[in-house]
């Protein structure tokens, strides 16, 4: 299982690229092992952690996420015979809950909160970990192994496999880990590829962008990303460009690509791939290569996700309609 993690296939998303233009490529991360992107994060907070002797015989690995951080770690965790503790907003979806508590991790849900209240769930594994002992707080926001993960795995990946043609890169961001591992490697490659932020509304992240302060505008039914703090993993990331993507344009995008591509991306996936669009579409017919990554598969909202799509507002701009 261990070795399994990375090495992902990317992916020409056809409608879309046929759509723009351009070539939309995503990086498929639900094939990892334990379903996500994260399995990257986990793996590389694993090893460091037993190199740093902080994990060791007996352990346990405890956690605040909003769920496939927590996926990876159990199943890579409980894998290696640590046991594993989970603390997750309650509004999260069922699907997640179920799946960490199959893995054999404790899930403890917590009322979601905002970051300065000290029952976050962030803070509750944090004293979790400073009052129990043989417990290593995993701390997926500030621990740098989840930079390094894509600095030294993810990116790499996506360069080698687009033989170094890349125009764009487009990320959300909920620890920050991905954009800024990716954002650095591909810069330290070619300093002229762009890199742009897909944010949710809800989020922070657009408007710090812009303006340097944490605001905050609407709300979002996508998980795990958006944030209204500076991590330590998002403070190495390289940005050019945010965009503010909205549930409808996510929506459209997911709907369209899993009727016409059989491919099923979750929230923030097809948020990414809505952003993608979106930057394929000021390009319209010019042939950029614009990358992104499905970072896990929609069958782990299928409670959140509406049975039937609304209008297909991403596209509306385009006389090519789907």
């Amino acid at each position: 299982m261990w070795e399994l993690v990375g090495g992902t296939p990317l992916l020409k998303i056809q409608t879309l690229s046929e759509l723009t233009g351009c070539e939309i490529m995503a990086k498929l991360e639900y094939l990892n092992p334990g379903g996500s992107i994260k399995d990257r994060t986990a793996k590389a907070i694993i090893t460091q952690a037993e190199k740093a002797g902080q994990l060791g015989y007996g352990g346990c690995i405890v956690e605040g996420t909003a769920g496939n951080t927590g996926l990876g770690l159990a199943l890579l965790g409980i894998a290696r015979g640590y046991r594993v503790i989970i603390f997750m907003p309650n509004n999260q979806t069922q699907e997640k809950v179920s799946y960490l508590e199959s893995l054999g991790a404790e899930v403890k849900l917590v009322p979601p909160c905002p970051f300065s209240d000290q029952n976050h769930f962030y803070h509750q594994a944090r004293r979790f970990s400073e009052t129990h002992s043989q417990v290593f707080w995993a701390d997926q926001f500030e621990n740098l192994s989840n930079f390094e993960a894509h600095f030294n795995g993810t990116g790499p990946e996506i360069w080698e496999q687009c033989r170094g043609k890349i125009d764009y890169f487009v990320s959300a961001a909920g620890t920050g880990g991905t954009i800024a591992g990716v954002s650095q490697f591909l810069k330290k490659q070619n300093p002229a590829i762009q890199i742009v932020l897909a944010d949710p509304f809800g989020s922070g992240l657009y408007e710090y962008f812009k303006s340097g302060s944490f605001k905050a505008e609407g709300a979002s039914i996508t998980e795990g990303i958006g944030i209204m703090r500076l991590t330590a993993n998002f403070k190495r990331a390289q940005i050019d460009e945010a965009l503010r993507i909205s549930d409808a344009q996510m929506l459209d995008t997911l709907f369209i690509v899993s009727k016409k591509e059989g491919l099923f991306p979750g929230l923030s996936s097809a948020l990414n791939l809505a952003a993608a669009v979106e930057i394929g579409m000021r390009h319209q017919g010019k042939g950029l290569q614009i990358v992104t990554v499905v970072a896990d598969h929609g069958t782990r909202y299928i409670s959140k996700i509406p049975r039937v799509p609304g209008p297909v507002s991403v596209y509306c701009a385009s006389k090519n309609r789907i």
